[in-house]
C-alpha cells in the first residue's frame, strides 16, 4: 500500500504545472478519490490541497527568484490565471508577495516532498533564503576533523578549544561580511558525506578578497549563490539534524544543486544541549530541470 501512496505522490509531483486531476492520482493508489484525500490527510498531517499549494508555491518561489520570468509567467505556469490569484497564494504559504521575495534577501517556506514510508518523511516545513555573495575570504584556523553526524565532534571541540587568544583577537578585528561573527566552515575533499570521513574544519571570519591573513590560514570563496537557513534548537542535534534534511530533503524539493564550496555554519556556543540560533550557509547552484521533473 505505501508504494502505491509513493507513486501517487510521484504522479502527483508531475502534475504540479498543471491542473491536477486528484481522481487520477487517487487512481495511481488504487483507492478512490474520496479515500486518498482522507488517507492522506491522515498519514501527513495536512489536507490533500494544502500540500499541492505548498508544493506549487515552493517551486514557484524558486522560479520567482531565479528571475528568468515575469511574475504572471510564473502564476501561469503554476495554474493560477491572474496575478492577485498568484500573489495571494503565494503569500499564505511564504508570508510575502512574490514582488517582495524578488528582492534581495527574501525568506521564502520550501515544503519537502513528501514520502511514506514507516514514518513520514517532509511533513515540516524550512525556512530559507536565497543569496547571491560576492568572492570573499574566510581567515582562521583549518584543523583536518573526521565527519560526525550524531552527537558531539570532539576533534571539531578540540580545534576550537585549542584557538589561542591572539589568533581571536586577530579574526574579530578582520570579521565583517556576512555571516558575521565567528563561524566555521566544511570543506568536503571528496564527495562521501559518510560518518568519518576526512573534511577541512575551519573556524575563522569572513571578510575582504584582499583581507591580509597574516599568521592565520586563508580560503578564499569565489563568487556565487547561497541557500541561506535559519535554524533554533538544541546543539549540537539540532544542527545535525538541519544539515541532513538540507540533504535529504529540501534539494530533492526545490531547483537548486549543491555546489563546490564551503558550508558555513553560525552558531552561538552553548552548553551540550541548550537551545541556541544558528545559521546555515550551503553553496548551490540552480539546476537544469525542476524538481518535479
Amino acid at each position: 500500500m505505501l508504494e502505491r501512496l509513493n507513486q501517487a505522490l510521484d504522479h502527483l509531483e508531475a502534475c504540479l504545472d498543471r491542473e491536477v486531476d486528484m481522481a487520477d492520482v487517487a487512481r495511481t493508489a488504487a483507492v478512490s478519490e474520496y479515500h486518498f484525500r482522507r488517507l492522506f490527510s491522515a498519514l501527513a498531517g495536512m489536507p490533500l490541497p494544502v500540500y499541492v499549494r505548498r508544493r506549487r508555491m515552493t517551486l514557484a518561489g524558486a522560479e520567482v527568484l531565479a528571475g528568468e520570468l515575469t511574475l504572471l509567467d510564473v502564476a501561469v505556469r503554476y495554474g493560477y490565471g491572474s496575478g492577485e490569484a498568484f500573489a495571494r497564494a503565494f503569500r499564505s504559504v511564504h508570508g510575502i508577495g512574490p514582488g517582495e521575495a524578488r528582492r534581495t534577501g527574501a525568506v521564502l517556506t520550501a515544503q519537502p516532498r513528501m514520502s511514506f514510508r514507516v514514518v513520514v518523511e517532509g511533513s515540516t516545513t524550512m525556512r530559507y533564503r536565497i543569496v547571491e555573495k560576492e568572492s570573499f575570504r574566510v581567515v582562521g584556523r583549518k584543523a583536518r576533523v573526521p565527519l560526525v553526524h550524531e552527537g558531539v565532534n570532539s576533534a571539531a571541540t578540540a580545534h576550537a578549544e585549542g584557538l589561542d587568544e591572539q589568533a581571536i583577537v586577530r579574526m574579530k578585528e578582520l570579521a565583517g561580511r556576512e555571516p558575521e561573527g565567528i563561524l566555521s566552515a566544511v570543506v568536503h575533499l571528496t564527495d562521501s558525506r559518510k560518518e568519518g570521513a576526512e573534511v577541512d574544519y575551519w573556524i575563522g571570519v569572513a571578510t575582504g578578497p584582499d583581507a591580509a591573513a597574516g599568521q592565520l590560514d586563508a580560503l578564499d570563496v569565489p563568487a556565487g549563490t547561497w541557500a541561506v537557513f535559519d535554524n533554533h534548537g538544541p546543539y549540537p542535534s539540532a544542527v545535525q539534524e538541519l544539515w541532513r534534511d538540507v540533504f535529504t530533503q529540501w534539494f530533492p524539493s526545490n531547483p537548486y544543486a549543491s555546489r563546490p564550496g564551503p558550508e558555513l555554519l553560525r552558531t552561538q556556543p552553548v552548553e551540550i544541549g541548550a537551545d541556541t540560533g544558528s545559521q546555515l550557509w550551503i553553496p548551490v547552484e540552480r539546476g537544469s530541470g525542476s524538481a518535479g521533473a
